[in-house]
């Protein structure tokens, strides 16, 4: 799917990966395209890149380092070249004293600065609440049918329902012109439009039911402080997935 994907890219474009990319034929595969990458890389215990682990455990903010060549099959398979690749390797402490390092093969240290890459990989963010939004909220792996034709349905419809969500948000917020430091719940949209949607659809009485939705979600609001990082260890439990006998209508 990454793959698909590449060719909507420019050699202006900065490619952010997180981890569960990382390989020596995608990175050879990048270069090869001429694509512009930053992707994390650090993994736990005796895993990942040697010279990861090397760059680790020194005292070291960043360092040039070749990774070695793909191997043959891989470079047959993903058409890339099986040569040893130039990368940069970048030291990233977060906020909570996290150590993170990141990959790039943006080599030039004068027009690619160490520092702007942890707040690069930081834009990731919004992707991780969109994850989120369709995994836990919408229940996006949770599908009422087998086939890969239900499974399609399935997902096209709750893509269809994250976006609708995300112009009411946007439109809701602007309608109400809130404070800078106001942000919408969007959990508290998604249960506003949801026993919504299919009124909507079938345009029964749309104009006072939408405004009235979009004044409700204008007064759930939480406050946006920037720079304060509020972060707790991620427990390990099994994924909520509902099961098949519990088939949404």
């Amino acid at each position: 799917m990454l793959f698909q994907h590449l060719d909507r890219l420019s050699d202006k474009d900065v490619l952010l990966m997180d981890r569960g990319y990382p390989s020596r034929w995608l990175v050879s595969a990048l270069n090869a395209h001429g694509i512009g990458f930053c992707m994390r890389v650090e993994k736990a215990g005796n895993a990942g890149f040697a010279c990861v682990r090397d760059f680790l455990r020194s005292s070291e903010d960043e360092r040039i380092v070749a990774l070695a060549a793909p191997d043959r099959r891989d470079a047959i398979d993903y058409e890339c070249p099986a040569t040893a690749q130039t990368v940069r390797l970048i030291r990233h402490v977060s906020s909570t004293g996290k150590v993170r390092v990141l990959m790039t093969n943006l080599l030039d240290r004068d027009e690619f600065p160490r520092a702007e890459f942890g707040d690069l990989y930081h834009q990731r963010w919004r992707i991780e609440e969109a994850f989120k939004r369709l995994k836990h909220r919408l229940n996006l792996e949770h599908v009422s049918g087998l086939s890969q034709q239900a499974a399609m349905h399935d997902f096209a419809a709750k893509i269809v329902c994250d976006n609708l969500q995300s112009l009411a948000s946007e439109s809701a917020l602007r309608a109400a012109s809130l404070a800078p430091t106001r942000r919408i719940n969007r959990a508290a949209a998604h249960s506003i439009l949801k026993p919504l949607l299919p009124a909507l659809l079938l345009g029964t009485n749309i104009g006072a039911r939408l405004l009235q939705a979009l004044q409700l979600i204008a007064s759930r609001t939480y406050s946006h402080r920037p720079g304060i990082v509020k972060s707790r260890p991620r427990l390990m439990r099994p994924k909520p997935h509902k099961s098949m006998t519990q088939k949404p209508c």
